[in-house]
């Protein structure tokens, strides 16, 4: 071979080694398209927002993202409720905005579970390909609950999943809000200050090295020419990340959280509002109160409520309140709609338990001064009603998770105020370091697994050995105890056997018996009329269960006004034939501040006639005087 022939193939060869350099840089490089091809088009189809909801959260937050695009940016879009909308009419959209709920277990609102259906279907059908969606782009916001672990804004992260699949162009990454965290109003505002940026033009991409704006393309573009290509539109991933583009200023979460002592406050602007709403006094960040409706029905003389039947407490002398807002399950019969927070454990700012009873009794006392003047309400009532007797630590929430319980608990004592306090038996441990209270209860809202998974929705993943651990722990306490049942028609009603094993775990004194409270149409509950039973109902089911036990417990008493019967153990509460389940409210006190064991028989007191079940009072105190409204039913035509 010759010198020169050689010299021409090394030559060739050369050649052919940087051309395939080339390319195989140029194969790691990545187009972004000036800004002037991310524009949108002057006169566009308006934009979709969708809302994908369950109890209103989505809805709320779509409409303020619309009026910040409409009415502020004018940037034209229609507001979609997904259950309106045809899905195959999407590749015919240029601009989609999704605000995702997630719900149960990971799965879409009611009102969206077609749409998102679809969108599962298409994006895996090879027909459709993934170019369906080429000429959209999009934008999601999940709203959820980081409580729930894996499942947390399930629905959005499909969401943009199945979009990306299909072609659409996404405009700034997932936003996910957390409804249980107090964050989700300030990341939903820095979520959307970022879509309006780039539906003005002054976005172009986000990826994990940065937000890169029109000025910052404009200078890559323009210091691109390494390879003589200043004029393409070629940005190489590498470069932008190492000239360092301007980063936006993103929200800080943790900022705007309001934080005292280096935790935030449990109560929200917005949980506090909807508290408000509802007639609660917040106390400091985390504990309210609220003035019973069977309390002003006393001091108007017309009747307590079961307690007083039952028990025996004085029902306009009783306070009601919580030390924790927050609980650890969204139960589907909650009164509360669920407007409280929720939590597995103690997370937030605490407020000192003087400070927590004393602005309680304050509030509550001051509620009472409300009903002066009230019909009915004479002046010895009223004055009875301005030192409350009784607290029932059951207005919302989960009590016990209040790491000072015990101290709340003995201040209560100190002042003689007797303690009904009421878990929802996730929290065992918390039931075994609990002192002496006056009747301690137990949720037994369901008797299986499922059912108890589907009724009270709790957060904890092993829901039912924290709830059959609980129900042991109340076995240990020598206080009075009572399994509460709540009856929901066509969820629990048909548990009798399951229900009566349960006895066994936790042999409590006492089994309330009562039919669950319909509180009006929400989002939040598949209940209706129909799920609520008759006093009938709630007799036949309690007879039964009573007949379960073989004689270890009875049926006691009843209070059919609010659907209530209770089981007693006959061994212990039937002497000589005559039941004793009314409480001897000032032995317990002494008992109490005495220091020394006692047990649920050393303070019981012989129930009244008309309160035994049977009765021809049905529960009603005779000294009392019954007041039944009138009620104008439309006539049928």
């Amino acid at each position: 071979m010759t010198p020169s022939s050689l010299s021409t193939r090394l030559t060739l060869f050369a050649l052919l080694s940087a051309t395939t350099f080339y390319f195989l840089y140029k194969s790691r490089r990545r187009r972004v398209k000036p800004l002037k091809h991310l524009l949108l088009n002057p006169n566009p189809r308006p934009g979709k927002l969708f809302f994908l909801t369950q109890t209103g959260t989505s809805k709320a937050l779509a409409q303020r993202l619309l009026d910040l695009l409409s009415s502020k940016n004018n940037i034209p879009f229609d507001l979609v409720d997904p259950q309106t909308y045809e899905p195959e009419d999407l590749p015919k959209e240029s601009l989609i905005i999704i605000i995702a709920s997630t719900w149960e277990d990971g799965n879409p609102p009611q009102n969206s579970k077609f749409f998102v259906n679809w969108l599962a279907e298409i994006s895996t059908d090879f027909r459709a390909g993934n170019l369906l969606l080429s000429d959209c782009k999009f934008a999601v916001f999940g709203v959820g609950s980081r409580l729930y672990g894996d499942t947390f804004n399930a629905v959005a992260r499909d969401l943009e999943k199945r979009l990306r699949g299909l072609g659409a162009t996404e405009m700034v990454p997932v936003g996910e809000g957390d409804v249980d965290g107090g964050e989700l109003e300030s990341v939903f505002e820095g979520w959307s200050e970022k879509v309006v940026t780039v539906l003005k033009g002054g976005l172009v991409m986000e990826n994990e090295n940065g937000i890169v704006y029109e000025s910052d393309v404009e200078s890559l573009e323009s210091d691109d020419d390494d390879d003589g290509e200043g004029g393409e539109d070629i940005v190489d991933l590498e470069d932008i990340a190492g000239k360092g583009p301007s980063r936006k200023k993103s929200v800080n979460v943790a900022e705007t959280n309001r934080k005292l002592d280096g935790k935030r406050e449990m109560v929200t602007p917005v949980i506090r509002a909807n508290l408000e709403k509802q007639g609660y006094k917040i106390i400091g960040s985390h504990s309210g109160v609220k003035i019973c409706r069977w309390t002003k029905s006393q001091l108007r003389g017309r009747g307590g409520c079961y307690k007083h039947s039952f028990y025996g407490i004085e029902s306009h002398r009783c306070m009601e309140a919580t030390p924790s807002l927050a609980c650890a399950n969204k139960c589907v019969f909650c009164w509360r709609h669920h407007t409280n927070p929720v939590g597995k454990s103690w997370q937030w700012k605490m407020d000192d338990p003087l400070e927590i009873v004393n602005t309680a009794i304050d509030l509550h006392t001051k509620m009472i001064k409300q009903t002066k003047g009230v019909p009915g309400v004479t002046q010895e009532r009223l004055m009875e009603g301005l030192s409350p007797r009784h607290c029932a630590l059951s207005l919302v929430g989960e009590p016990i998770m209040y790491p000072e319980i015990n101290a709340l608990v003995d201040e209560l004592h100190r002042r003689r105020i007797s303690t009904f306090l009421v878990t929802n038996a996730q929290f065992p441990e918390k039931i075994k370091m609990l002192k002496p209270v006056t009747q301690l209860y137990v949720s037994v809202d369901a008797a299986t697994k499922g059912s108890l998974k589907a009724i009270d929705r709790p957060l904890f993943g092993d829901f039912w050995e924290r709830f059959i651990d609980s129900l042991k722990a109340l076995k240990e306490k020598h206080q009075r105890t009572v399994y509460r049942l709540t009856l929901v028609k066509g969820w629990n009603t048909e548990d009798v056997d399951a229900y009566s094993k349960l006895f066994l775990l936790g042999k409590p004194d006492f089994v309330e018996i009562k039919g669950v409270t319909y509180c009006g149409s929400s989002a939040t509950s598949k209940l209706t009329m129909a799920n609520v039973p008759w006093h009938s109902d709630v007799r036949a089911f309690s007879e039964a269960l009573a007949l379960k036990s073989e004689g270890e417990y009875e049926v006691a008493c009843e209070h059919a006004h609010s659907c209530c019967v209770l089981l007693a153990k006959t061994e212990k509460f039937k002497v000589n034939g005559q039941w004793h389940t009314w409480i001897d409210y000032e032995k317990f006190h002494d008992l109490v501040a005495s220091g020394r064991p006692f047990d649920s028989e050393d303070y019981m007191a012989l129930t009244p006639s008309w309160a035994v079940y049977g009765a021809e009072e049905g529960g009603f105190d005779p000294d009392q005087s019954r007041y039944k409204k009138e009620r104008h039913h439309k006539s049928k035509r």
